[in-house]
């Protein structure tokens, strides 16, 4: 019975080992693939964020407060700045959002990078209809849902995802503005 159970437990160790060798495999194939698709689906979103730029965004990186900034130019001019923010309020867990921001302080648009929210409700947030209501607001606009006083519209039955959208637009916006913008000036 003994011997029964050590040859068991020597199989399961061995099959764990070679499960264990194979993944390991797997993702040393397939980490840069992930992380080159990665980079690719971010710089579609600095696409749809920022203005027309000449350089790469996505490696023209301004360290600030630990946070990243990213610096749009064109011709050597800084043309916006594009921030992600998140805000830990969506119905279905945290709301990534990414910012671009004019020099003077204006958004010049939000992609949503990532969410969890209730699809045919709360996923409206990635409607670009919707995400224009951002377009050209400052830190001195009330960037919250009409619900709560602000001027972003809600979606009928679902305000907790256009709401987590407003605090990390506000958040971002804000970060950026007083952090970026002020000092330049």
């Amino acid at each position: 019975m003994k011997d029964s159970n050590f040859k068991m437990v020597l199989i399961l160790c061995a099959v764990a080992a070679v499960a264990a060798f194979v993944l390991s495999l797997v993702n040393m194939a397939t980490k840069e693939k992930i992380a080159e698709a990665y980079r690719q689906e971010f710089l579609r979103g600095l696409t749809a964020v920022l203005p027309e730029y000449d350089n790469e965004p996505d490696k023209t990186i301004l360290e600030v407060k630990g946070k990243k900034v990213y610096v749009a130019k064109n011709d050597n001019k800084t043309v916006a700045y594009a921030i992600k923010s998140t805000s830990p309020k969506g119905y279905g867990g945290d709301v990534v959002v990414l910012i671009g921001i004019k020099p003077d302080g204006r958004i010049n648009g939000i992609e949503i990078l990532r969410h969890s929210e209730t699809p045919g409700l709360g996923n409206n947030i990635t409607k670009e209809s919707w995400q224009k209501s951002f377009d050209n607001l400052t830190v001195k606009d009330d960037i919250a849902v009409k619900k709560d006083g602000g001027i972003i519209d809600q979606f009928s039955g679902a305000t907790i995802s256009p709401r987590a959208v407003c605090e990390a637009v506000d958040k971002g916006l804000t970060f950026v503005t007083k952090n970026v913008l002020e000092r330049k000036n």
